[in-house]
């Protein structure tokens, strides 16, 4: 973890809210800077999903004498997966939570990044084995902190916050919330739909009450589940979509005011630039 600058955790206490697509495309938005090194680590043990979202199904890990080396989707962006490991996609893995722990401790230790600007921890829904270890194992390296996403219906929120909770009780910083699956816009007649209703107030309403930055809302686009299926970037695939503006605005984004909220996506060459603006 020495040679990793930047580690970011991608949580949400809810499961299907889309923590993987999310990861997914935040490691290809920031690699889409040919001069940033990104990492996207998979430890979600029992259900590895960024295998096929990446591209990379039938791929195999390989053990170098510097460790295990990640599988490249692109020059600049390596990734990791207990999905590399099992003989078939369809395999169970049925493990309790010691072996699971060994695991990420494993992939913590053993695995070759070589220099990277941004390491992606893409977890599984909760606050258990699998979140405890992570802090633990990367405590002494140092997280920058986690993005925690969410959809607008209250039956996701009330998780959520759990896991808002959880971050609190161990000290893990959050960086802020994303909420996914935040209306639907019809390719055709460009109506915006609730799909999942903000009964509550959504995501804007929690972040409000517990003082947590809203980093963005990301809206749905049937062609975002076809691309993961695919293994394919949606944001190179589909740049007209207004999830592709969603994302891209919640990585990118270069707007005074917006520098706290997103000064760990940025580019190094632009943090500079905007601590002068902000002074």
């Amino acid at each position: 973890m020495a040679t990793v600058k930047h580690k970011i955790l991608v949580l949400s206490g809810k499961g299907g809210v889309g923590k993987s697509t999310f990861s997914a495309h935040l490691a290809h938005g920031l690699a889409s800077d040919g001069s940033t090194e990104v990492a996207l680590l998979d430890v979600d043990i029992c259900g590895p999903s960024i295998p096929r979202i990446m591209g990379l199904e039938g791929e195999q890990v390989h053990q170098s004498g510097s460790g295990w080396s990640p599988v490249y989707v692109e020059d600049n962006l390596a990734v990791m997966s207990i999905g590399f490991l099992l003989s078939s996609p369809d395999d169970a893995v049925i493990w309790r939570g010691p072996k699971k722990n060994g695991m990420i401790k494993q992939f913590l230790r053993d695995v070759d990044w070589g220099e990277v600007d941004y390491l992606i921890v893409d977890t599984p829904p909760g606050t258990s084995d699998e979140h405890l270890s992570v802090v633990q194992y990367l405590s002494s390296a140092g997280i920058d902190g986690t993005v925690i996403i969410t959809t607008p219906q209250e039956v996701s929120l009330q998780d959520v916050r759990k896991e808002i909770n959880f971050c609190q009780k161990v000290k893990l910083p959050i960086i802020g919330v994303v909420e996914n699956m935040s209306g639907f816009v019809c390719p055709k007649c460009k109506n915006n739909s609730q799909i999942f209703p903000p009964t509550t107030g959504g995501a804007e309403k929690m972040c409000q009450d517990l003082n947590i930055p809203l980093l963005g809302r990301v809206p749905l686009d049937p062609r975002i589940g076809k691309s993961c299926d695919e293994g394919k970037s949606f944001l190179a695939e589909v740049t007209d979509s207004p999830a592709t503006a969603a994302y891209k605005s919640i990585i990118h984004s270069k707007s005074k005011g917006s520098y706290t909220m997103h000064k760990y996506f940025l580019p190094f060459r632009w943090i500079g630039l905007l601590e002068e603006l902000d002074n």
